[in-house]
């Protein structure tokens, strides 16, 4: 099976180059195979491949945060797309540069909100929901729950509604109590 020419190899690999340079931030496979496939670039088995090689080569650097995997430009890769990045076609350039925003708004997103759960039996499931703004955590949740079901719907809600759940609690630890009301409740 043909990869292409020398030329469409080069250039497709100077496309993840000059993506993952204009994120400007560590990008996830995940991110990038969207805009790569969305687009058809290329196909997600060269995708992956040139991925690899261009690891290999020392021009991307693969690094690990909260168990997933993220792709950084090495300086050595900064060098050599300023050499060869007249070989991207305006409008792909053009493409990348209008998607730009959206994938770093993602990025954010996703490193400013999580929700992952963790068996610690077969009927109890740990389940942690952190939320943060800017580098300050404005709340890290963990609790146990007896269901996987439940440990994915938590996860789930949190990751769809952080900002409101996140407001529910607030309001409902901060709401005065009536200590008379509790002291019957418990007779």
């Amino acid at each position: 099976m043909s990869l292409g020419s020398s030329k469409e190899l080069a250039e497709n690999k100077i496309i993840l180059l000059y993506m993952i340079d204009k994120v400007n931030m560590p990008v996830s496979n995940h991110h990038i195979t969207k805009l790569v496939l969305e687009n058809k670039f290329m196909n997600y088995f060269i995708l992956q491949q040139f991925l690899n090689e261009l690891c290999d080569s020392g021009f991307l650097e693969l690094s690990e945060n909260g168990g997933k995997s993220f792709y950084s430009i090495t300086p050595n890769g900064k060098k050599t797309l300023e050499y060869f990045v007249n070989l991207i076609p305006f409008g792909i350039k053009s493409i990348i540069d209008n998607t730009i925003p959206e994938i770093r708004s993602d990025i954010k997103k996703e490193s400013l909100i999580s929700a992952d759960y963790t068996p610690k039996s077969e009927n109890e499931y740990i389940v942690s929901c952190k939320l943060k703004e800017d580098n300050f955590t404005l709340i890290d949740l963990c609790i146990t729950v007896g269901t996987k079901s439940d440990a994915r719907t938590i996860c789930e809600n949190w990751k769809n509604n952080p900002q409101q759940i996140y407001s529910e609690i607030i309001a409902s630890l901060t709401r005065k109590r009536d200590k008379t009301n509790r002291d019957k409740d418990e007779d």
